[in-house]
């Protein structure tokens, strides 16, 4: 599908960038959610906590959201999403990526952009234990990422799957660490690396063996952080090939279910390799929407209810 063209169109605050992404991830607030936790065990003795919450009527539609770098299942941006697909009869199952439910996970591995192996695990224990028949997908930044590589990098998507939303999407997982290194994001970096680092010592403690002080002491980028741990922990050879291997740009052509990417022109997160004009182009299930303003996970909108919400719920009702 050629590109599909944007209405949105911001208050002039929200038309910057960097405020449309701060409103969002600090000043928002969502209320009237009620989640209710699972945690479903996985092969390999790890656990995931699942976050539902559920539509007033009886439906057999569900949503599964997955949250970004650092996320969780109680950030804004997926307590906003789930409110609005109650109401509009959806169930939605929050994903917290291992050790982001507020609780260290047990191995030394832990979640990263290419880890479709735990969404297969999730969906398999919704069909087995539910009764949907249709099931869509809806991921922002990381979570948006790994959705699109888990489309369309093989694995044997069920039927009930129906369409998938992807957010903010790091396609090109090198171009994005490149766009996160520059001084114009230094905030949000230094923020993330924060939380990686406090994590990464909860991970020393129990696994001292595997991660000494000297490496620690030796992150001082994302990128750092990506060749010390992420590819160590999850048998890449370092931060480049995990980018190579898990980017999800390569894996477009293969998506057959329909499947809208939002990424905004002025995302300070996503350089120009992050937006796939022409894979959407030349496929009929990819719809690529890039409004020139929406930050990176912002795009504010009327009454609390962000664009891509809205946008979300009406590519799913169409498809």
């Amino acid at each position: 599908m050629p590109q599909v063209s944007s209405s949105y169109n911001p208050p002039l605050f929200f038309r910057n960038g960097h405020f449309s992404t701060v409103y969002a991830g600090l000043v928002r607030k969502v209320h009237g959610i009620m989640q209710k936790r699972e945690r479903l065990v996985l092969p390999d003795g790890d656990f995931l906590d699942l976050d539902w919450s559920k539509s007033n009527t009886s439906t057999q539609k569900l949503v599964i959201l997955l949250h970004g770098l650092e996320g969780d299942a109680q950030r804004p941006y997926i307590t906003g999403s789930a409110k609005l697909f109650n109401q509009k009869r959806f169930d939605t199952c929050a994903i917290n990526f291992r050790g982001c439910s507020g609780e260290s996970n047990l191995k030394y591995r832990s979640y990263h952009s290419g880890a479709t192996e735990d969404l297969v695990e999730v969906l398999n224990h919704l069909l087995n234990n539910n009764n949907y028949s249709e099931i869509y997908l809806k991921g922002f930044s990381l979570g948006g990422n790994l959705l699109l590589n888990y489309l369309g990098e093989g694995n044997q998507v069920p039927n009930e799957v129906k369409g998938a939303v992807a957010i903010s999407v790091p396609c090109n997982l090198q171009d994005s660490c490149l766009e996160l290194l520059k001084p114009k994001n230094i905030l949000y970096a230094n923020r993330f690396k924060k939380n990686l680092i406090a994590k990464l010592k909860q991970k020393q403690l129990l696994f001292p063996e595997l991660l000494s002080d000297t490496d620690i002491a030796c992150i001082k980028t994302l990128k750092d952080f990506d060749d010390i741990y992420t590819s160590k922990a999850h048998n890449f050879k370092d931060a480049l090939d995990y980018y190579a291997q898990c980017s999800s740009k390569q894996f477009l052509p293969n998506i057959n279910i329909p499947s809208l990417i939002i990424n905004a022109k002025n995302d300070s997160f996503l350089g120009n390799e992050c937006y796939p004009f022409h894979e959407a182009e030349k496929h009929r299930n990819i719809y690529l929407e890039a409004p020139s303003y929406g930050g990176h996970v912002g795009f504010w909108g009327k009454n609390n209810t962000t664009y891509t919400e809205t946008r979300a719920l009406e590519f799913f009702t169409s498809n």
